[in-house]
């Protein structure tokens, strides 16, 4: 039976058994040498899936995304740690291959939430970070049509949801950055602008974790020519190409009608200064700007 045809309650049974067996045997699982940790909308799911196929690379157990370090820390350690395949597991891959085994998840809220860095560069020092930038505008627009799909969303109007944001965000950065026990749904969901200002959020993760452990792929780039992003990202991880796994698009989803011109002018205006400032991470400016 297919995973997404199992009722709901017995999936919750089943989770909650492997995440209590996960944390009693916290201490004989791996942790992950790599994360990718945004941006939303950005292609995370099909690059994931491109690594995850990869021979001597292990998945977390349950979820592609584990969200341990932006709205699930209160749970701890061994919590997150039980997500993760157990060492005995990666003793068998390194003996197949002669290469050491790495886990990963994909979390993008990561990249946005103002603990998650700090708690990365604590939690799993020299941890790498792989993320995923594109083209701004039509990242937002990704992304309200997501929310709205997910019914996270109740404005169906792209513009008028731009026009709600400062007002849906007003303090929400400040009372997270404040209160560490805080969520924010407003923060995660209805952030369309601002999330596509990447630098800002990729020069706070260097503070933290520094600049060299941060890897920067553009997902043009990643959907156009997919074997070169692909040997790119494997010689920052430090693993070997034993062949290209299919590659595939996820999570697209095409809207019944295109952005009208003027909201696009104004959020090409706006992104403008922040893709001059992502110049300086990609060593180009974006592919969306060329």
């Amino acid at each position: 039976m297919k995973s997404s045809h199992v009722p709901a309650p017995v999936k919750r049974v089943v989770h909650f058994g492997s995440r209590s067996y996960g944390r009693i045997t916290a201490p004989a699982r791996m942790l992950p040498s790599f994360l990718i940790c945004g941006g939303q909308r950005c292609g995370t799911t099909s690059l994931y899936r491109a690594l995850a196929a990869h021979p001597v690379v292990l998945k977390a157990v349950l979820h592609k995304g584990v969200h341990y370090f932006d709205t699930s820390y209160q749970h701890g350690f061994a919590w997150y740690r039980g997500h993760f395949p157990l060492q005995r597991t990666a003793a068998k891959v390194e003996e197949r291959w002669g290469v050491p085994a790495q886990t990963f998840e994909s979390s993008p809220y990561y990249m946005y939430h103002p603990h998650a860095a700090a708690r990365i560069a604590r939690d799993l020092p020299g941890v790498k970070l792989v993320t995923l930038v594109r083209d701004p505008v039509e990242r937002a627009y990704s992304q309200h049509a997501h929310e709205l799909a997910r019914g996270f969303e109740s404005e169906p109007s792209f513009a008028r949801a731009l026009a709600l944001e400062p007002g849906r965000l007003h303090g929400q950065e400040e009372r997270l950055a404040d209160d560490p026990t805080y969520y924010s749904f407003a923060h995660q969901h209805h952030a369309y602008r601002a999330r596509g200002e990447y630098a800002t959020y990729l020069d706070a993760m260097a503070g933290r974790v520094g600049r060299d452990q941060i890897l920067v792929v553009e997902s043009e780039r990643f959907f156009s020519t997919p074997e070169e992003v692909y040997d790119e990202v494997l010689a920052f991880l430090g693993l070997p190409n034993l062949g290209y796994p299919p590659f595939e698009r996820h999570n697209a989803r095409p809207r019944e009608s295109a952005m009208d011109e003027r909201t696009r002018r104004d959020l090409t205006s706006h992104f403008a200064a922040h893709d001059d400032r992502l110049t300086e991470w990609l060593g180009h400016p974006p592919v969306w700007r060329r």
